[in-house]
């Protein structure tokens, strides 16, 4: 049986329910009302999936994951770069976010900084310089006393 996506056609969220294809559409469980089918995102999975060339996230970032600027390799991934470009211009749905990294390791690992984040709370965001909390008997406390 397949898994239908539903949508209440009053505001409530979304749910999904598994049902035969002849069978009408239940109510929405949240109010009752009428609900609507939500077309589903495809996947790609399979040998199709290995195919695909990966997104940017999953390309080296660093020089040593370049094998030290390795110039065979570096334009393997320049041509992997532009196959998945390419992709992302016929399929937009598989585009990710494009805008550039300002800062992708240490803290930033996980989630890297890009163009347009705001500054986290340790860094003054004009210049981008760590602000340091004033030592206890500097000039700068003895300023604001």
């Amino acid at each position: 049986m397949p898994i239908y996506q539903l949508r209440c056609l009053q505001g409530d969220p979304d749910f999904e329910v598994i049902q035969s294809l002849r069978a009408p559409l239940p109510p929405c469980p949240a109010c009752g009302g009428p609900v609507g089918k939500v077309p589903a995102r495809f996947g790609i999975g399979g040998a199709a999936a290995a195919a695909l060339p990966p997104p940017p996230e999953a390309m080296p970032q660093t020089w040593r994951g370049t094998y030290e600027g390795n110039r065979e390799y570096v334009t393997e991934l320049r041509r992997t770069a532009e196959q998945r470009r390419a992709l992302e211009d016929r399929h937009p749905e598989l585009a990710g976010d494009r805008r550039p990294v300002l800062a992708h390791e240490g803290q930033y690992a996980a989630a890297p900084l890009r163009a347009g984040d705001a500054a986290p709370e340790r860094y003054s965001s004009a210049t981008m310089e760590p602000t340091r909390p004033a030592r206890p008997g500097s000039r700068e406390l003895r300023k604001k006393a």
